[in-house]
Order: structure tokens, then C-alpha cells, then sequence
């Protein structure tokens, strides 16, 4: 593959490496998004069954503790909905780090092609340049010869 081709390739595929990184970047946050959410709740959670504590020590109504424990229920329900979505989040940073070092061994892949093919041209390079030396000196050494006679 030409050298050119080779380093349009390798801009191709650092720009698909960056918009891995990225993606898994979103994913991270949106993970540790769902963990704030999750540890909100739980203390959001921890404080409303205080209040429940404390009311139920002043005396408490069974309507006031229905309510009560109807909220606790649906804060309960949001709390696994959060779980929910931290295993869903937690599994698509690992779908996103796979991706990105999937791409980052294309990107290594396709730099270890780029410097074979460096060597390999000044490889040319320099056998061109000690062709033309050894002319050179064949041509200064009959010369040399032919001036002698």
C-alpha cells in the first residue's frame, strides 16, 4: 500500500479512535450520573424514614403513615429503576472500552505498517544513493585509468 494511502488510513482511523474515546467518555459519565442518582435516592430515602420516626413518636395518624409508606414504596420502585440503569450504564462502558481498544490496536496496526513502509522506502532510499556512489566511483576509477595510459 502507498505511503499516502497508508497515512490518509491513519488519520481515518484516529478520527474513529477519538470518537470512540468519547463515546466511552459519555458512557463513564452517564454511569457515574446513575450512582449520584442512586445514592440521592437512598438519601433522600434514609431522611423521609427519620421524619417517619419522629412523627411516629409525636403520635402519628394511619392516613399520615399510609402516606408515608406509599412514598417510601415509590422511592423503593425508584431506587430499582436506578439499579436498573446502573447495570445497563455499567455494561455499556464495557461495550465502549472493548470499542475503544479495538480501535486503538487498528490505530497500532496501521502505525506499524506506516514505519515498515519509512523503512522499506529508505531502504530504496539509501541502496539508490550507494548505486549511484558505487557509479560514481567506477567512473572516477576509469577515468583514472584511461588518463594513466
Amino acid at each position: 500500500m502507498p505511503l499516502k494511502q497508508l497515512n490518509t488510513l491513519h488519520k481515518y482511523e484516529e478520527s474513529k479512535e477519538k470518537k470512540s474515546a468519547q463515546d466511552l467518555q459519555k458512557a463513564e459519565l452517564e454511569y457515574q450520573q446513575n450512582l449520584e442518582r442512586l445514592k440521592s435516592v437512598s438519601d433522600y430515602r434514609l431522611e423521609y424514614m427519620k421524619r417517619l420516626n419522629a412523627r411516629s413518636i409525636e403520635g402519628i395518624d394511619s392516613a399520615t403513615f399510609s402516606h408515608f409508606h406509599a412514598f417510601i414504596a415509590k422511592l423503593d420502585n425508584a431506587a430499582e429503576q436506578v439499579d436498573i440503569a446502573i447495570v445497563q450504564s455499567k455494561a455499556m462502558v464495557e461495550k465502549r472500552k472493548k470499542q475503544w481498544l479495538a480501535q486503538r490496536q487498528k490505530i497500532q496496526a496501521v502505525e506499524l505498517l506506516l514505519e515498515k513502509k519509512k523503512k522499506a522506502i529508505a531502504l530504496i532510499a539509501n541502496k539508490q544513493e550507494q548505486k549511484m556512489f558505487d557509479e560514481i566511483a567506477t567512473q572516477q576509477f576509469v577515468r583514472r585509468k584511461m588518463q594513466a595510459y
